[in-house]
């Protein structure tokens, strides 16, 4: 079958001729959860307050309703699913599903809940792991590194939504048709372009950056007249799901690097079920993603809600990105490069 055949193609027929039974299963149920959510999000004002705080993680980020609605979707959907244990940013610790189940998920079931009462795209993200042949379910089993990932994904909530899929061989993005309520193939092999003048990051938090992040930034910022030799523009939409959707459709980097704050020395984008699954989405369409100077799926999980420094995008880009921080390194002793800065600090 070529690409064109497959366009058009339903997601849970396009899954079983690339994956085995049992993965296919996961995610094509992975895929219908969502749907309640979507449903529910186009309902806007005539829905219940869907932005209203009904509690705080374990972390002490706000819970919104529309949170624990995505939350709760999900662990139904997954139920039949075959998948062993689920771990969800909303919950403290692991949720046992089916104890013959195979594989194991790990949740952010609503990316950008600080966006839901202003119409902006939020989504979903999810990372699929092999469950071990084990008596018992334990927090551990879930500390796998990202590069054992057997699929990973992120729900578009937007204009229109999208679901954005890996198996480990290349990423492609299915659209949620709304006559059927079933989610149709309408991009395959998707490939991050290169050569974008296009970054995404917080700028209000400047002040607060490491040296790396701060002079790549200034160097995109003094455009024609500075050492990229070219005019930039920065995006930040303060959601992870629509900045990679960016990113993936238009190329350039994206930034969310540790800084001096108070909690945020190991950033604040959690691994297992934010970090890892957008890395493996962004390996596969060719592009990279690093912690500074790690790859990101090499790194080794410290617990189910570990934090990390996030900054992936176009190969190019990154690699730019990743020389800042070794020559970092290199030079600090004598400091000349990044302790003269002055633009940002």
């Amino acid at each position: 079958m070529t690409e064109a055949d497959a366009l058009g193609q339903d997601l849970a027929t396009f899954l079983e001729g690339r994956a085995s039974p049992e993965l296919a299963r996961v995610v094509t149920a992975l895929a219908a959860a969502a749907i309640p959510t979507a449903s529910l999000i186009r309902r806007g004002p005539f829905a219940a307050s869907l932005a209203a705080p009904v509690g705080a993680n374990s972390d002490g980020d706000v819970q919104k309703a529309l949170d624990i609605f995505a939350d709760r979707a999900f662990e139904e959907g997954l139920r039949s699913a075959g998948v062993r244990g689920f771990v969800s940013e909303e919950r403290d610790a692991p949720t046992e599903l089916d104890a013959h189940g195979r594989f194991l998920v790990t949740l952010d079931p609503l990316d950008g809940s600080s966006n839901i009462d202003v119409n902006v795209t939020i989504g979903s993200i999810f990372s699929v792991l092999d469950a071990p042949d084990t008596a018992n379910l334990d927090e551990s089993d879930f500390l796998q590194p990202g590069h054992r990932q057997r699929a990973a994904g992120m729900i578009v909530y937007g204009p229109h939504t999208d679901i954005v899929v890996t198996l480990g061989a290349g990423t492609h993005a299915a659209t949620l048709d709304p006559d059927t309520q079933t989610f149709r193939m309408t991009r395959l092999n998707v490939h991050i372009p290169e050569g974008k003048a296009e970054f995404a990051i917080n700028a209000s938090n400047a002040r607060h950056w490491p040296g790396p992040v701060r002079a790549y930034v200034e160097d995109c910022l003094m455009g024609e007249q500075g050492p990229r030799a070219k005019d930039f523009n920065m995006r930040w939409i303060a959601s992870l799901v629509a900045d990679t959707y960016r990113v993936l459709r238009r190329g350039g980097a994206y930034l969310y690097p540790d800084d001096a704050r108070a909690g945020y020395a190991q950033g604040r984008l959690r691994l297992l079920y934010e970090a890892n699954p957008i890395a493996f989405l962004v390996e596969q369409a060719g592009g990279l993603a690093i912690d500074g100077v790690n790859r990101i799926l090499d790194l080794p999980p410290k617990g189910l809600h570990a934090r990390t420094p996030l900054i992936f995008g176009s190969t190019d880009k990154v690699e730019r990105i990743r020389g800042y921080y070794v020559e970092e390194h290199r030079s600090a002793a004598r400091a000349p490069l990044f302790a003269k800065r002055g633009l940002l600090r």
